[in-house]
């Protein structure tokens, strides 16, 4: 059906292709890419990675030619110790892309009457972004104005957003990802843990997984600390329907079956505290609501539990007490995407109380005080107060909700029930929505009620295919950045600069953001000439500069705190009570559950299996699918099938099948199935990010499924408004459906 705004794809007119030329993938699929040292005519330059949110410090190696050869990790930064995983080594490959965007693109419509994109320079571009926005700002407001957001980029934006009026901001990286354990942590122990997570997981006895795909999810410094701790003897505990690469390095795995976790940790407060295990001396200094809490436990009974999670008790107590025999230094991880059945939150605060049973908060192989350099800020002025915000397109809805939600931005853009939108037009930038948010149609139905949509983004991604205005950012290898300034064990800063100039017609966010800025009569918020200045400001008020910065990639400052508590000094928990909140009072006051309870989740119907995804290796999302180099090691998912539903389908291994949901979604592609024991029987495993949509990203189209479009049922976090997504079912198709293709 024909939309005001409809799907449009991008053609040859304003990718990179044209401008890159055809000799560079040759160039880097030569052995000498990687041959390389630092040598004559060899130069190398400070980044940090964008290819995830770990951000590692690395090196970027080039020629005299300008051609970029190799990246590799920064010995002295914290966050890699040198090392780099996969993506960060194929960062070159984002730079190289013959797919990517290189000129702004408008909407228009042709002779023909069909809406197509049209090449535009930057200033007519920006132009019409910064008309549109004075529009509604005119008669709506500049909060009618809403930003999607992720990645660096997002920053920049942010900053101009809040220099604009508009604070009606959302990352769907907090309702789709990691806000349940945000807050669920915040709710427990006063503090969220950040990014990266501050946990010593090198000195840890004992390490819990849960839901965490360590070695899979490449968070880079946890890996490497885990296969440090697992070589000084530590033990390992799965939680996984799927046996993961952790689980084939643990000393326990237990093929839990999904949406019963709560049943499971419940299970394990039970023997600590029913057998003494727990630690009594810290609970009795640090903690408040224990008695509530031990008899609120005393009935989930492992016996109890195995009915669930069907994990026999023998081995919920054998794991309970090897915990225990490791404690203090033992860390139940509160993993980061934990978006999965709509009690998110409680299954994040069952895992918080957990750790403190343990002790594990503040003491050594446990959960470490992360600590940053106090960086001041660029002197601004101050930001206007807008007339409301992100909060107000709530309702009353979702109380402990600290960041914009996502999906309650695309309700208020949605016309309903005699209601009018109170959000009239996007900037989405660094985020690809229909991969990221739940529910297609729904996500639709808002795109077509904007006024105005400009996406800013590095590839033709699907987002794009619905914009107004496309204005092509440059990827990180080109580009000066904000300091990467983490919370790690020391403080420490990173610096991101320019490695090679802009390839097309791309530019950076801080100058798209500058001159949007300026066109809206916001100079005064953007007093630079390059945002090199603002950078070597902030250094030298912490006795550095950007030329020392831009020598060493990374340097490292003096903690003020100590590591982990002092006992004989005490700790005061930034709680209201001043301790670690067993039972959350601020919860029960809301009509929550102050304790985690488990409730049942609905089960697949007959022939239909759980669908579970995750990460691999290699890739971050959706956003590498398209990386020659890194394609080059996965270009396709498959899907995961048990042995014995094998049989009852008469699946064999490599056949290609079509997935359809609960709701009758069929996948646009096939994927291979993987017969393998390694999945449990009632459930379905694929990699996210493969199946793309869009014929011009040439190295991952029609490549796989997506696990996306497959995600049709959403079961929303009442406390926060986190969106779980893994309730939903699949069943195989073994025959193409009708249309399964675009003509």
């Amino acid at each position: 059906m024909k939309t005001r705004r409809d799907f449009i794809k991008i053609t040859g007119l304003g990718l990179a292709g044209l401008a890159i030329g055809g000799g560079t993938f040759k160039f880097l699929q030569g052995s000498s890419l990687w041959d390389s040292v630092l040598g004559e005519g060899i130069t190398r330059l400070p980044t940090y990675c964008e290819v995830c949110f770990w951000k590692c410090a690395g090196w970027v190696y080039k020629d005299e030619r300008g051609k970029l050869l190799k990246v590799i990790g920064n010995e002295i930064d914290p966050h890699c110790t040198g090392r780099l995983c996969p993506r960060g080594t194929g960062g070159l490959g984002m730079y190289y892309d013959t797919d990517r965007l290189s000129t702004p693109l408008i909407r228009t419509t042709n002779a023909e009457g069909k809406q197509v994109f049209r090449k535009a320079s930057w200033e007519e571009a920006l132009q019409l972004v910064a008309d549109k926005m004075k529009q509604v700002s005119d008669q709506h407001g500049p909060e009618s104005v809403a930003l999607f957001n992720h990645g660096s980029s997002g920053d920049f934006f942010e900053h101009l957003f809040k220099a604009y009026g508009s604070q009606t901001i959302a990352a769907p990286s907090y309702a789709q990802c990691r806000g349940p354990r945000d807050v669920g942590f915040k709710a427990t122990f006063g503090s969220a843990l950040g990014s990266p997570e501050p946990l010593d997981i090198r000195d840890t006895r004992c390490l819990v997984l849960i839901g965490s795909h360590l070695g899979e999810n490449m968070h880079n410094g946890q890996v490497q600390e885990m296969s440090e701790a697992i070589d000084k003897g530590a033990d390992i505990i799965t939680v996984d329907p799927r046996f993961s690469t952790a689980a084939s390095k643990s000393k326990f795995w237990l093929p839990i079956k999904p949406a019963t976790d709560i049943a499971l940790l419940l299970a394990w407060m039970n023997v600590l505290i029913g057998e003494d295990l727990y630690d009594k001396a810290y609970i009795e200094k640090y903690a408040n609501g224990f008695e509530r809490l031990k008899h609120h436990v005393r009935r989930f009974t492992p016996e109890w539990a195995y009915g669930i999670t069907t994990i026999k008790p023998a081995e919920i107590r054998a794991t309970a007490r090897l915990m225990a025999s490791a404690a203090p230094a033992v860390i139940v991880h509160p993993g980061r995407h934990v978006t999965w059945y709509g009690d998110d939150t409680q299954r994040s605060r069952a895992i918080a109380i957990l750790n403190a049973l343990l002790g594990s908060w503040g003491r050594r192989g446990g959960i470490y005080f992360k600590e940053t350099l106090p960086l001041p800020k660029y002197p601004y002025p101050d930001y206007p107060t807008p007339a409301w915000d992100w909060k107000e397109t709530l309702g009353d809805r979702y109380p402990f909700a600290d960041s914009g939600v996502s999906n309650a931005l695309v309700d208020a853009t949605i016309p309903e029930n005699g209601r009018k939108a109170r959000i009239k037009a996007w900037v989405v930038t660094g985020t690809n929505l229909p991969a990221s948010m739940p529910d297609k149609p729904r996500l639709e139905q808002a795109i077509n009620a904007l006024d105005f949509l400009a996406v800013v983004d590095t590839m033709p991604m699907e987002i794009t295919g619905y914009a107004d205005v496309i204005l092509p950012e440059c990827t990180y290898l080109e580009r000066y950045d904000e300091i990467r300034n983490a919370p790690h064990r020391e403080p420490n800063l990173a610096i991101r600069m320019p490695v090679a100039e802009p390839l097309g017609d791309s530019k950076p966010s801080w100058w798209i953001t500058k001159q949007l800025g300026e066109k809206l009569g916001l100079g005064a918020w953007f007093p630079y000439r390059d945002y090199s200045e603002v950078l070597d400001w902030q250094l030298k008020q912490v006795g550095s500069s950007l030329d020392e910065l831009q020598k060493v990639g990374v340097k490292k400052f003096e903690r003020n705190g100590p590591l982990y508590m002092n006992e004989d000094q005490g700790y005061v928990f930034p709680t209201p009570s001043g301790k670690i909140e067993l039972y959350a009072a601020a919860f029960e006051q809301s009509g929550f559950d102050p304790l985690p309870n488990y409730t049942a989740h609905p089960e697949p119907g007959e022939g239909y299996y759980r669908l579970i995804y995750g990460r691999a290796p290699m890739h971050t999302f959706s956003r590498t699918a398209n990386n020659a180099l890194l394609a080059d090691l996965m270009d396709e998912n498959d899907v995961w099938v048990n042995p014995k539903v094998a049989g009852i389908w008469g699946l064999e291994n490599g056949q290609m099948v079509w997935l359809k949901n609960q709701d009758g979604v069929v996948s646009t592609f096939p994927i291979k199935v993987r017969i393998t024991e390694r999945i449990r029987w009632d459930s379905v495993y694929m990699v996210h990010g493969f199946g793309q949509t869009q014929k011009e990203l040439t190295r991952a189209y029609g490549k796989g499924a997506s696990d996306s479009e497959l995600i049709t049922r959403t079961m929303v976090d009442p406390i926060m408004g986190a969106t779980g997504l893994r309730g939903n079912f699949v069943t195989f198709l073994l025959d193409e459906p009708v249309k399964a293709f675009e003509s």
